[in-house]
């Protein structure tokens, strides 16, 4: 029998527990702490990280007093197992989804805020042509349901997209204009002809994706011109939560302006300066065209973007 060329060896004898394993270790702090999480003894977990290291010939996390971080290698390790987990957490549904009714299941990793007709519209069309099929949606930050997309844990996202991740394909949804605004508890609730420097110094909350260098940069720009208290006191992945802090008086904060528009007429929340020219911000459809998808993500997925196709943009605009 020929010798098999050393790839071929390594995925014949790769212990897959050993990968999961090691996934758990690179999102933790310590040897321990991964232990805890997956339900081990620490001796245990110390043994199948230098399994794995024997086996792939690298040292994969450094790990000194003081110090537990991956190597290079455990970096180009940690995003290879990430893609074949993804593959194997949808093997299951795979298999299920064989037969000719469209029965599959869909995950929609979604930003809080998300106020869309044409994507209801999208979620109608589909329960009425695949009523068997079911459909989860999970809340998170927008940058957290990037990473699951990329990993294949969701189906597909609809969040805010600061740059472009390698791999991923994406459609714009809408968009929509953020205003600044407070409560009723707040000293400039209710007061009219406000300029931006009656704003300087009053406290904020916000977003957690509310920062330079994230997906709402030209939210925090608006902030930035207000010259509102450096310090923000609240913060929260969910537009319920902000609006709730705004609300209580915690400070002033941003709030997409077609969602709050009850909030206002009801005497609930109070538009504050900029008045002219707010700050636009674009949601996004994001997909991994390398997920294996059933016919269910598939269907819901074709379905959204026939719409975002037939829709022109400027009936996309919300304010």
């Amino acid at each position: 029998m020929s010798k098999l060329p050393p790839p071929e060896r390594l995925a014949r004898d790769l212990d897959w527990n050993l990968l999961r394993t090691f996934l758990v270790l690179a999102q933790s702090r310590s040897v321990t702490d991964a232990a805890e999480r997956l339900s081990l003894k620490q001796p245990t977990v110390s043994s199948a990280l230098k399994r794995l290291e024997d086996r792939l010939g690298k040292r994969l996390i450094d790990r000194r007093p003081g110090r537990f971080e991956l190597t290079s290698a455990g970096r180009l390790l940690l995003t290879e197992a990430t893609d074949i987990h993804g593959a194997i957490l949808r093997l299951g549904t795979a298999m299920r989804d064989v037969g000719d009714e469209v029965t599959g299941h869909v995950s929609v990793a979604m930003a809080s805020h998300v106020i869309s007709p044409l994507f209801d519209a999208a979620l109608t069309d589909f329960h009425a042509a695949y009523p068997r099929a079911t459909l989860s949606i999970e809340i998170s930050a927008s940058r957290e349901a990037l990473d699951a997309v990329t990993a294949r844990r969701v189906s597909f996202a609809v969040c805010l997209v600061n740059e472009h991740k390698p791999g991923l394909e994406y459609r714009r949804l809408f968009r929509e204009y953020f205003g600044l605004f407070c409560g009723p508890a707040h000293p400039l609730f209710g007061r009219h002809g406000l300029s931006m420097a009656d704003l300087a110094g009053h406290s904020s909350v916000s977003f957690v994706t509310d920062q330079a260098n994230d997906a709402l940069r030209a939210v925090t720009m608006m902030r930035s011109e207000a010259r509102l208290d450096d310090r923000i006191v609240g913060t929260s992945a969910n537009l319920e939560e902000v609006r709730r802090m705004i609300t209580a008086g915690l400070g002033i904060g941003p709030l997409p302006l077609h969602v709050v528009k009850e909030d206002v007429a009801m005497g609930r929340l109070w538009r504050l300066p900029p008045y002219e020219s707010p700050p636009a911000i674009d949601v996004h459809v994001a997909w991994n065209p390398r997920t294996r998808s059933n016919r269910a993500e598939q269907a819901l997925l074709a379905k959204l973007l026939e719409r975002i196709e037939n829709t022109p943009m400027e009936q996309r605009i919300y304010v």
